[in-house]
């Protein structure tokens, strides 16, 4: 079977400590490249571009796409003015991010989302978010972990008759590096995970074979041989393989 190709999307740093008097440098964590090497794909990062067809271009020589995690969503996409306790916003990664869900879903890509990915995800649907976590009633639980990479610090209950549910059971204790999370859940979507303190943690769009979101890190925990971590990239790739671009393999 042909290894699928896994597009995974890049973020920007500006890195003074060269010789030039800046440098831009498109940036992605390597947990995200050895986590689709482990499982079986064959990753390709994606540079961030403003051309919509361009964008296209790049999507359907895919099989699969990752959206990765990163800095804050600027709330004007959904609506928002910035709240003070709003962190970094790069708009356009933004608007790059969005294209890139909405032209995957129309080419029927799987998808698998993970923590600013998950949120863009529901926001490319019309889905809004917490700006920070305290302003969410009920919430109690440290979801900006502090601890060695690859821990796991709090339980995620999922939810029956979902894809998570199918490939890691009732519940797991997992990692979490974020302050914001999904407020209303985009049309379309349900939720398949929440925290002990009913903070979305999964989502799924019901019209798709495999459009998974999750507000964690699993591609951190695979790299330290998590294997329930693995098993999600794993069941990612396999729903990959089966979507593999015809036009592609002809080139």
């Amino acid at each position: 079977m042909k290894k699928p190709v896994i597009g995974i999307n890049s973020s920007r740093v500006i890195k003074h400590e060269t010789s030039y008097s800046h440098s831009v440098i498109e940036s992605l964590s390597n947990d995200y490249v050895e986590s689709v090497i482990k499982a079986g794909g064959i990753p390709v990062i994606l540079p961030i571009l403003s051309d919509e067809e361009s964008i296209r271009r790049q999507i359907e020589l895919l099989d699969g796409v990752i959206l990765s995690g990163g800095v804050d969503i600027n709330p004007l996409v959904y609506n928002e003015e910035p709240s003070p306790k709003l962190g970094y916003i790069f708009p356009d990664k933004d608007t790059f991010d969005l294209s890139i869900v909405k032209i995957a879903c129309e080419l029927n890509k799987p998808i698998l989302a993970i923590c600013r990915g998950h949120q863009i995800l529901n926001i490319a649907f019309g889905g809004t978010l917490y700006q920070d976590l305290s302003d969410m009633e009920g919430c109690y639980i440290k979801h900006q972990q502090q601890a060695k990479d690859g821990a796991a610090t709090h339980t995620i209950d999922i939810t029956p008759n979902s894809i998570l549910h199918s490939i890691l059971g009732n519940s797991i204790v997992t990692n979490t590096f974020h302050h914001q999370a999904i407020k209303i859940l985009a049309p379309g979507f349900k939720v398949t995970a929440y925290s002990k303190d009913n903070v979305i943690e999964a989502i799924e769009k019901c019209d798709k074979n495999f459009v998974v979101g999750v507000q964690f890190h699993p591609e951190i925990m695979t790299t330290y041989n998590d294997k329930n971590m693995l098993k999600l990239f794993e069941a990612f790739i396999t729903a990959s393989s089966n979507n593999i671009s015809s036009n592609y393999h002809k080139k």
